[in-house]
């Protein structure tokens, strides 16, 4: 090729309307205001999720300070329970709507409207706030509840603020991208914020949002990293199969944690169904006597528990994981508690929770069975699979938060038995069916509010019919 047609070949690439695009979007301000908005909203998910953590366990730790000094402070956390989920109800139905329970339902529901009006009621700076601080207060009360759904819900609702202030329209992709990064973080499973964005959030995942979930995923994790560097949620196992036992083992924790993780499920979707119609009628002082209640139900299993079912369980389950046995009853004790906080309707997730309630029933299937250490990781798997009927989400969050691979293919296969009995046992997912009752709240909140914007003459008379 001529030095002359070389030069026209790079004149014409130059020229081509790809590359004047490309240069275009590099240098647009509108573009660049985007990615930094976008990149401080991920990074903003890791650091609040940091110090949500740190909370929580501060929360934690005072509720067993108090518990422990003495028999007044014993008698006092006893009264602690119904007294806190009480406030923590009056607080979410007068200040904080929509932000009660788990959080992923709300983060789910949100995905379904187009309206800005409608996803804020579910996702909004201030739900957020509320959010975490009535978490807390559960915590601080002894409630048998995690900060893991609630990161979700934070995540979701920052990520729609950051495109909301940079004009992203992209409003489903960042609710989906700020709950995997809210998993991630809550976690440092950064591969299981992804599966769970796919496998339970984005039942309709659409392949152009992998990039927007990966790199909040990678923004919150760095932000998170920077602050707490790397670590595995319950430590190292090392446990494996070691023999027939074992393997009965798989069978046992992935089929009966399924049916109990199932069990939890129906539960708690009849419960919350009785009370919500209980409350209907007056919706704010019967949701406090309610959750005051479930208070009382907590404090009891924790007197009878000797103050085990208390808080998250997270000590609990590392010690399972790790090898030491837990009271064979606990995984009923702590069943019946986080139930009762999870139908209290105040703000607190089931992921830890439940995460304890299967490795106290891997670790009874052990001690039954004669099994290693193995059967409480198994145990988490099943149930956890049968709670969120989300195998793959339970097979790589356990995978991540024990750093156990070489258990990859036991843990497999208790998830997906674990998922099978479950969706025999209960055809309706939890989070998805929660999730109808928000978005019914919201269809119900947009049409009160047309009714009053209507004018007068469009309004209907006594006898039920228009004015004229």
């Amino acid at each position: 090729m001529t030095q002359s047609a070389a030069g026209s070949a790079r004149r014409r690439f130059r020229k081509s309307p790809v590359i004047r695009r490309s240069r275009s979007v590099w240098r647009s301000r509108r573009v660049w205001r985007m990615r930094l908005a976008f990149w401080l909203g991920a990074g903003t998910i890791g650091l609040i999720s940091v110090g949500f953590a740190a909370g929580a366990d501060a929360a934690q730790h005072a509720f067993f300070a108090l518990r422990g000094s003495g028999s007044a402070g014993a008698l006092l956390a006893l009264a602690l329970p119904p007294a806190g989920f009480a406030l923590s109800a009056w607080l979410a139905a007068a200040y904080f709507p929509a932000s009660q329970g788990s959080g992923i339902p709300q983060a789910i529901a949100a995905r379904q409207f187009e309206a800005d009006a409608d996803r804020g009621f579910l996702l909004s700076l201030r739900i957020a706030a509320g959010k975490i601080l009535l978490t807390l207060l559960g915590l601080l009360s002894g409630g048998s509840i995690g900060r893991e759904g609630p990161t979700v819900q934070v995540g979701a609702a920052i990520m729609l603020a950051a495109g909301r202030f940079a004009g992203m329209a992209r409003a489903r992709g960042l609710i989906l991208a700020g709950s995997a990064a809210g998993i991630a973080a809550a976690f440092n499973t950064p591969l299981a914020g992804i599966v769970f964005a796919i496998e339970e959030m984005g039942r309709t995942y659409q392949a152009r949002t992998n990039g927007l979930v990966v790199t909040t995923v990678l923004l919150a994790g760095l932000a998170s990293l920077g602050l707490t560097g790397d670590y595995t949620y319950f430590g190292t196992s090392e446990a494996a199969l070691t023999g027939p036992r074992d393997w009965l083992a798989v069978v046992v924790c992935g089929v009966g944690g399924g049916a109990f993780g199932a069990l939890f499920s129906l539960s708690a979707l009849g419960l919350l169904r009785r009370v919500r119609r209980w409350v209907a009628p007056a919706p704010r002082s019967r949701a406090v006597a309610a959750a005051a209640v479930c208070g009382l139900v907590v404090s009891l299993v924790g007197f009878v528990s000797d103050g085990a079912t208390f808080g998250t369980g997270y000590e609990q389950a590392r010690r399972a994981v790790e090898g030491s046995p837990l009271d064979l009853l606990f995984f009923a004790e702590k069943f019946v508690a986080s139930l009762a906080s999870m139908v209290s309707g105040i703000p607190g997730g089931i992921f830890a929770p439940a995460l304890a309630i299967g490795a106290g029933f891997g670790s009874t299937v052990g001690a039954l069975l004669g099994a290693g250490a193995i059967a409480a990781t198994l145990g988490m798997a099943g149930y956890f699979a049968g709670v969120v009927q989300a195998p793959m989400t339970a097979f790589v969050i356990i995978l991540e938060m024990t750093g156990n691979h070489g258990a990859i293919v036991p843990l497999m296969l208790a998830s997906m038995l674990g998922y099978g009995t479950a969706r025999l046992v209960s055809p309706h997912p939890l989070y998805h069916t929660l999730s109808r009752d928000f978005a019914a709240d919201v269809i119900r909140r947009r049409r009160s509010l047309d009714r009053q914007a209507a004018p007068p003459s469009a309004q209907p008379d006594f006898a039920g019919g228009a004015r004229r």
